[in-house]
């Protein structure tokens, strides 16, 4: 039996209306955040193979606090690029996009 569960990513995304949606445009900074993501991924595996394995509490969960840190630096990264860019655009929806932003990083807390 195995723990590991194999979920598209985006599939647990916080919704976003028309008026506020954002799309990273910096290729380098999306590089990046998908190479942060694949590891965290790689990570959980091997959380899920060490619960199979029976190994030890500590060793477990000192592999799930890396997991969370790789994913939440991941995702602080990609907001703060996103609110970067909309400043940067200057878009006429700026204010309700930095609100929904702003919300997305309270979510990581």
């Amino acid at each position: 039996m195995t723990l590991f569960l194999d979920i598209p990513l985006g599939v647990y995304a916080l919704p976003m209306t028309k008026s506020t949606t954002h799309t990273l445009q910096n290729q380098d900074t999306v590089a990046a955040i998908t190479a942060r993501v694949k590891r965290a991924q790689g990570q959980l595996g091997a959380v899920a193979r060490m619960l199979e394995e029976g190994r030890s509490c500590d060793e477990i969960v000192h592999q799930m606090s890396a997991v969370s840190k790789a994913v939440n630096a991941a995702a602080f990264t990609l907001i703060s690029t996103s609110l970067e860019e909309c400043i940067i655009e200057g878009k006429s929806n700026q204010k309700a996009v930095s609100e929904k932003l702003q919300k997305l990083f309270l979510s990581l807390a």
